[in-house]
């Protein structure tokens, strides 16, 4: 048995299949698409494997990689876009969870900008880690899609590097949103929040036309 199989993080594996199969309900990963992680030490997360269910994920649906994408078990192949997860987790040692959704939402309205999207005014900008007040400006960038994880990936580094991803997410155009945070429930939250607030803001553009 390898000192890394998933059985070791059954409490954290169970925990992150919650996330997965709320955030599938509300139809926000339709299609087996989107991908989760969760960091177990400071080298190996727990991410998704390709091609699952979100909606109806169990551990059997899981995998270990560590930081460099590599899978504990050979065998499994984890999701095409572990290369964004890993990298963040290498950015920052505070973030422990990585989720990637892919919302109508999100994917219609990362069209529909040619900049990042500024968002001000709302109480649930406050869902944010550090921000204080509705009045506070926050900005979510957005990146344009690529099937070259790795680029995808290197244009994270630059844009965390210039202090842009203090919104704990971005977009990725015609793709969908990655959010992530210090704890898996912060993550969620994060999500949570981004998700209504783009919502917002579409049903407000809606409604000027």
């Amino acid at each position: 048995m390898q000192p890394l199989e998933l059985p070791s993080f059954r409490a954290e594996a169970d925990a992150l299949c919650d996330v997965c199969r709320q955030f599938g309900q509300r139809q926000w990963c339709l299609a087996t698409g989107g991908n989760f992680s969760l960091r177990i030490d400071r080298t190996h997360c727990l991410i998704t494997r390709s091609g699952t269910d979100k909606s109806q994920l169990t551990v059997d649906g899981l995998m270990v990689c560590d930081l460099d994408g590599a899978p504990a078990d050979a065998g499994l192949r984890p999701s095409a876009e572990t290369a964004v997860h890993t990298c963040l987790y290498k950015l920052d040692e505070r973030i422990r969870s990585v989720l990637h959704t892919h919302s109508v939402t999100s994917t219609v309205i990362s069209r529909a900008e040619n900049a990042d999207l500024v968002i001000r005014g709302f109480e649930m900008q406050k869902a944010i880690d550090g921000v204080k007040s509705h009045d506070e400006r926050l900005v979510v960038p957005i990146l344009d899609n690529t099937q070259d994880i790795a680029r995808l990936a290197e244009t994270v580094r630059e844009r965390f590097a210039l202090g842009h991803m203090q919104a704990c997410g971005f977009l990725v155009r015609g793709h969908g949103l990655y959010a992530w945070g210090e704890t898996l429930a912060a993550a969620k939250r994060h999500v949570e929040g981004l998700e209504f607030l783009l919502s917002c803001l579409w049903q407000e553009r809606l409604l000027e036309r």
